[in-house]
């Protein structure tokens, strides 16, 4: 049996990304963070872990990979969002879509769905 361990999210600023992370989640560092990595668990205790890894790279604005953030209120999510950091991005979004494109403060992308009922944690 095999399962995802963690996601690693790479950033240039440890620090502000803890800060983002931490308060966009609800999540908490698992132990002291190091200068180049450290490891976020919800605070709830469960759910996925989330590595912060510093890279020497800007964000690439074409990502292979990306976090969809499920929300049972968008609008008032991307709000809160935005008001921690994150920035929206200028992106085409098809007709009736449902989830909205945001950058966190290192400019790496992620979505906010509207996911209803799928919001609620399991």
């Amino acid at each position: 049996m095999i399962r995802i361990g963690s996601i690693v999210w790479g950033v240039r600023d440890i620090p502000r990304a803890l800060e983002f992370w931490t308060e966009a989640l609800g999540y908490r560092p698992q132990r002291e963070p190091d200068v180049d990595w450290t490891l976020l668990e919800p605070a709830s205790g469960h759910g996925p872990q989330l590595a912060l890894k510093l890279v020497g790279s800007e964000a690439n604005p074409s990502p292979r990979h990306h976090l969809d953030l499920y929300a049972s209120d968008r609008e008032a999510e991307v709000a809160r969002l935005v008001g921690l950091g994150a920035a929206p991005v200028d992106w085409e979004y098809e007709e009736g879509a449902d989830y909205v494109v945001l950058a966190d403060p290192d400019g790496n992308r992620f979505c906010v769905v509207d996911a209803g009922e799928e919001a609620a944690p399991a």
